[in-house]
Formats: C-alpha cells, sequence, structure tokens
C-alpha cells in the first residue's frame, strides 16, 4: 500500500489543532460559568452577558461534535404515549441495523420499514424526525452508520458493492421477523443502491425482496436538472478527488491506515453551499445569548449539534458514488454492474412497488432526478407507481420537518398500505443471534 505523506499530514493537522485549543476551550468554559454565575453580581450586566455570549460561541466553534442520539423514547401509538427501546437487531463492521421496538405494539401487526439512511457526512441521526413520524403506524428499522475512521481495516472494503449487500441482508432480516416482505425507504443517498438491490432481488426472485421502496430526494439520474453537487462532480475527473479529497486515517483511530474522505472536509463543503445563511445565523444566536432568548438559542443548538456532527466515508464508496452515480450516470444508462459482472436490471422489477418523493425547491437533488426511477421499470404496473412532489420545501424538507409529518408522511403510509399484501404473523417471532463476523442473522433454534 502506497501512503502519501501529504494523507497524514491533513489529518494530523486537524487532530493536532483540535487538541492544541482544548486548553483555549476549556479556559472559556470556565470563564463563561463565572460570568453566568447568579450570585455574580456583574452578570445581568451587558458587558458580562456579551462576554459570555462571545465565550459560548467560541466554545461551539472549537469543540468536536460526537455521534447524537436518537433520544426516541415514547411515541404516541392510537392517542396513547408508548415506550420505545432502541435495539441493535444486527451488528457489522460498517453498520448497525437498530430497530425501534415499541412496547406492547406488536399486537397492532404494522408493517415492517427499513429506512435506509444516507451514508454522506452526516449520522443517521439525522433522519430522527423521519424515524418519530413513521411509529405510530409501523414497525421501523434504521441503518445506523458506523464513522469508517473506528472501522479497523481487517474489516475489509465498503463500496457500492457492500452497500448493496448489505441492504440485501437487512431486508433478509425484517423477512425473517415478521414473515412478509419489506417496506424499504431510501433517503437521498442511499436512492441508488437500494434500487440496484431491489432490481437483483427481483431477478432472482428472492422471497425476501422488498414489498414496496420509497426513494426520497434520491439522485436516480443526475443529468435532469443538475444541481451544484451535480455539476462539482462532473467539473473533475475521478483522479482530482482522489488526490484532493481522500486521506488516510491516522494512528491512533481504530481505522488506522483506511483511506477516507473524512467528515471534517465533507463539513466545509456543507457550510459553504449556504455560507451567507450560516453566517446569519450564528450572528442571531449571539444575539440571543447576549439578550437571554434560551428557547431560540437551544433550537439553534440543537441544529448545529447535529448539523456539525459529522463521519468519514470510506474512499471506495464515495469515489464509486462519484463515478458510478454523477459521472457515468450508469444506472439510468444501463450500465451499472454488481461485482463487476452482474447488470443491473431495474426493468426485472414487475411486482415491488415504487413510490418517489421530490421537493420542489431542493438545491441539491434536481427536480426530476427522483421520478427518474419510474422509467426505468417499464414492466412495473402504473397502479404500483406514484410520485408526489412537495411544493414549497428544499432537500430536508422531503424527510423532515412539518411539512414532511402533514404532507409526505402520511402519503408514504397509504401507499405502504396499499402495496403491502396480506400481512403475515409468525406463530413465534424467531429471536436473532446477533452477528458480529460479518454473517446475516439467523432464527434461534
Amino acid at each position: 500500500m502506497t501512503i502519501e505523506g501529504t494523507e497524514f499530514v491533513l489529518y494530523h493537522a486537524y487532530e493536532y489543532t483540535h487538541a492544541a485549543v482544548s486548553p483555549l476551550r476549556n479556559a472559556a468554559k470556565m470563564s463563561m460559568r463565572m460570568l453566568r454565575n447568579p450570585f455574580n453580581p456583574f452578570a445581568p450586566t451587558l458587558p458580562a452577558r456579551t462576554t459570555a455570549a462571545m465565550l459560548e460561541m467560541f466554545i461551539s466553534a472549537t469543540k468536536r461534535y460526537s455521534k447524537p442520539e436518537f433520544d426516541i423514547d415514547t411515541v404516541e401509538v392510537d392517542g396513547e404515549p408508548v415506550a420505545v427501546v432502541e435495539e441493535k437487531v444486527v451488528e457489522k463492521p460498517f453498520c448497525n441495523l437498530v430497530r425501534f421496538r415499541r412496547e406492547g405494539a406488536e399486537r397492532r401487526n404494522d408493517s415492517a420499514v427499513l429506512i435506509v439512511a444516507p451514508m454522506s457526512g452526516h449520522f443517521a441521526t439525522l433522519l430522527r424526525g423521519t424515524v418519530r413520524a413513521m411509529l405510530p403506524g409501523h414497525d421501523v428499522y434504521i441503518t445506523d452508520w458506523i464513522d469508517a475512521r473506528d472501522v479497523p481495516m481487517s474489516d475489509g472494503r465498503f463500496g457500492l458493492d457492500e452497500y448493496i449487500d448489505y441492504v440485501r441482508e437487512f431486508c433478509g432480516v425484517l423477512h425473517t421477523a415478521t414473515g412478509e416482505r419489506p417496506a424499504v425507504m431510501a433517503v437521498c443517498q442511499p436512492g441508488v443502491p437500494v434500487l440496484a438491490a431491489a432490481a437483483l432481488m427481483a431477478e432472482d426472485d428472492a422471497p425476501d425482496r422488498p414489498a414496496s421502496i420509497i426513494l426520497m430526494g434520491s439522485p436516480i439520474d443526475t443529468r435532469r436538472n443538475p444541481q451544484e453537487p451535480n455539476l462539482l462532480a462532473t467539473t473533475h475527473p475521478l483522479s482530482w478527488f482522489e488526490k484532493n479529497v481522500i486521506v488516510t486515517v491516522p494512528f491512533p483511530n481504530p481505522g488506522f491506515l483506511r483511506r477516507v474522505y473524512p467528515g471534517f472536509m465533507q463539513l466545509t463543503g456543507f457550510m459553504q453551499m449556504n455560507l451567507d445563511r450560516h453566517v446569519d445565523a450564528h450572528m442571531k444566536q449571539f444575539q440571543h445569548l447576549v439578550v437571554g432568548d434560551g428557547e431560540s438559542a437551544e433550537a439553534h443548538t440543537a441544529f448545529y449539534d447535529e448539523y456539525l456532527a459529522v463521519m468519514d466515508m470510506t474512499a471506495e464508496f464515495y469515489l464509486e458514488t462519484i463515478e458510478t452515480v454523477f459521472q457515468e450516470h450508469s444506472l439510468p444508462r444501463g450500465l451499472m454492474t454488481y461485482r463487476d459482472e452482474r447488470l443491473v436490471k431495474p426493468e426485472l422489477i414487475t411486482d415491488i412497488a415504487l413510490m418517489t418523493v421530490e421537493g420542489e425547491k431542493d438545491d441539491i437533488t434536481g427536480r426530476g432526478q427522483t421520478a427518474a426511477a419510474h422509467a426505468l421499470c417499464p414492466d412495473l404496473p402504473g397502479a404500483k407507481k406514484f410520485h408526489w412532489e412537495q411544493k414549497g420545501v428544499g432537500h430536508y424538507g422531503v424527510f423532515n420537518g412539518s411539512r414532511f409529518r402533514t404532507n409526505i408522511q402520511p402519503k408514504i403510509a397509504d401507499f405502504i398500505a396499499e402495496n403491502r399484501g396480506s400481512p403475515v404473523k409468525p406463530k413465534a417471532a424467531p429471536k436473532l443471534k446477533l452477528m458480529k463476523t460479518g454473517a446475516a442473522p439467523v432464527a434461534a433454534a
């Protein structure tokens, strides 16, 4: 393996900078607490409030944001609060399959839904609102992707093929647990691998193939109405991305020597796309802190605690996605292959219902890019196809927020119900053995 020195320098520089600022951040925390101490007679004064606000902004700007929690403890089902228990059903090197079990709600026999979260920088907790909205009427599972910097080299590679394998395996887990074909929701980036997995399972006539798939803001055909991220991916050759954004994880991280697209570089790109908006938000946050508007300040903090928590992606997955999805447009052109030998044929999908969702103001996945999936499944009956464009929302509004809850989620729920078929309740729900070696869970004897 050839290791470029610059790869280590960049990641080490990030790590060392964070470490170097730590003493200043700790000092800032102590000073802020002193200034806001209710026993401090100067605490109510404008200079003290202003200084404390500046210190808090410094702390927020320099701290490392760890993976947030889902924090879904209860959900209302049939008008009654029901406890929710978060369970890891399967542990794999690059992803945990997490189930949100609603205690006592099994008797409802709701359909099982696999939410495939995007592996695009943020953690799966970004879909907290999506999960919460689906829970009242569904048995919800989600792909909880793991930061690549924490995955040892001994666990192998993770690219598009492995992503497809994970989707297929998790569909099998839901099928084993429920006795019926699951519904699969792909939010943004997973649209291509989920549609590819569905096509392969359809060709195999797999009994655990999805009953329905819902693609939400997914870049199925980025030739349609390309947005800024699409244009960036096509203005440079693949070698440019490999040279400029791929680095090697340094010691002592568990993923030492793994080549990744690091989260801190992704975050820079996220921020630059809407820099004016972020600057304005932080200026308003400073003002909220000075005047003591706790509610507005807490809302800002909650948003950025999630937004600034980012994860590394494996180099192979990132580069293969750039090439396959954004540069070669392999899936819509009928050229996408699995394991370099098997052609992915979405035209063979005939009984997997397909719903697509787009946002009118989506500046990441342009209008028409997700709806393009319908043309790739010409033999799927029209009754099993549905497209919805939500007016007035951008990319994140497709899967989160008030319009998702009131307009989009009910349509998804209806679509899943209409295409569920006859629900089958196992005589005895099989217990799944937790496999940590990459093998699929199996029913316990």
